[in-house]
């Protein structure tokens, strides 16, 4: 892997807090609106710009993006948003409860997506692809980060146990409770060494963030007779973090019918593939099994086994659940373009599908097992594509703490 320190544009250091915001993705413009209210600093004036628009305006307007540009233009403008004097890396550590992690805040090369070095283990949607190139190329930077997970090396940690001795430039906690600290790396040169050594490293979240920088990086790179290969556009925002220290929560659904069908129909139509048992859980009990809240009640699925020559992805528990009862028994065929199903993150708990359910949102909800950071590798070595939305990862990226610029 190549890694490239940046001239990072960072928050003034009392504005920290402020600036820092949640990811775009994991909100909606009504949440946006309330998070940035009566914060001028806040990130998501950038990363929500119809925020400041007139309500109803489309998201992919052109008024959207402009809007971006002129707001992220302002923070720089009146000193909410510092260019850091010289290039560096960072430890960016998030302490949630007892659960710590340490990734490292870099730059990683768009040719190493190129040549499958950054692998993928999810597609990505055009119109969202589209959506994130263009905000990139208009606001020339990438506003955040893609999350990548790649296997330990002793050396880098080690490294980082050595950089975060010193105090960190930033120390707070939101009201979620998740602490953030982030230390500069000044020299940076070990570590570029070391990661020179990691054969690949895997898309955790991210994937329209990472596709979207590559083709503008990608645009940039032909419309330059003079490139080197060495400007900023050939480089992307990452945070790498060892897959020892990560954890993965469940991506839950709901689907919003039966596929006119009654509830009890339903069940024995199930019953033909899975063994269905009536539950008082909301989680279900281990691999191989999926909780079912249906008509009031919960029930656990036992998956029928994986077909002996089933790839590491056709294995996984969310895999099993479209093919043997999302699509053949509620024709959900593909849940990337389906508007019956909608994608629950763990974080919210299966009570959170027991309420989409009885309130009338949906009819049927799964909570699924969490998928592990060996199965997620595995697929990514084996150049698969897990299911859309099977991995939720936790704590989130804040967005506004380092900005590249292109």
């Amino acid at each position: 892997m190549r890694v490239h320190a940046f001239q990072a544009l960072r928050p003034k250091q009392d504005l920290v807090s402020r600036v820092a915001a949640v990811p775009y993705d994991v909100i909606d413009t009504e949440q946006a609106a309330r998070l940035a209210e009566g914060n001028a600093h806040s990130f998501l004036h950038v990363t929500h710009s119809e925020i400041d628009l007139p309500a109803g305006t489309d998201l992919y307007a052109n008024e959207v993006y402009s809007k971006a540009v002129e707001n992220f233009a302002a923070l720089q403008a009146n000193g909410t948003l510092v260019r850091e004097e010289k290039p560096a890396m960072y430890v960016y550590r998030q302490t949630r409860g007892s659960h710590v992690q340490n990734g490292i805040v870099t730059c990683c090369h768009i040719e190493d997506y190129e040549a499958g070095i950054i692998r993928q283990h999810e597609r990505t949607r055009q119109d969202k692809q589209i959506d994130r190139a263009r905000h990139i190329r208009e606001l020339n930077a990438n506003a955040g980060p893609v999350f990548f997970v790649y296997r330990d090396r002793a050396a880098i940690n080690a490294l980082v146990s050595e950089y975060t001795r010193d105090e960190p430039i930033n120390d707070f906690t939101p009201s979620d409770g998740v602490r953030h600290t982030v230390w500069r790396i000044a020299d940076s040169d070990r570590l570029r060494a070391e990661f020179e050594k990691v054969p690949s490293c895997c898309i955790a979240d991210g994937h329209h963030r990472c596709a979207g920088a590559v083709k503008v990086g990608s645009e940039q790179r032909a419309a330059n007779p003079a490139h080197t290969g060495r400007e900023e556009y050939n480089w992307l925002l990452g945070v790498l973090f060892p897959a020892s220290q990560l954890t993965i929560m469940p991506y839950n659904r709901v689907i919003r019918d039966l596929n006119h069908m009654p509830a009890d129909v339903f069940l024995d139509r199930i019953r033909e593939r899975f063994d269905v048992r009536p539950t008082t859980h909301g989680e279900p009990s281990a691999r191989g099994t999926v909780a079912m809240y249906v008509h009031g009640q919960w029930y656990e699925l036992v998956c029928p086994a994986p077909k002996p020559d089933a790839g590491p992805a056709d294995r996984l528990d969310i895999s099993i659940l479209q093919d043997e009862l999302l699509a053949p028994t509620l024709g959900i065929d593909d849940p990337r373009t389906s508007d019956r199903i909608e994608f629950v993150g763990g974080i919210h708990g299966p009570g959170e599908l027991a309420r989409r359910v009885d309130s009338g949102r949906a009819q049927v909800g799964f909570s699924m097992y969490p998928v592990s950071l060996d199965e997620l590798l595995a697929v990514s070595d084996a150049g698969m594509i897990m299911p859309p939305k099977s991995t939720w990862f936790e704590p989130k990226l804040l967005s506004g703490l380092f900005v590249h610029t292109l």
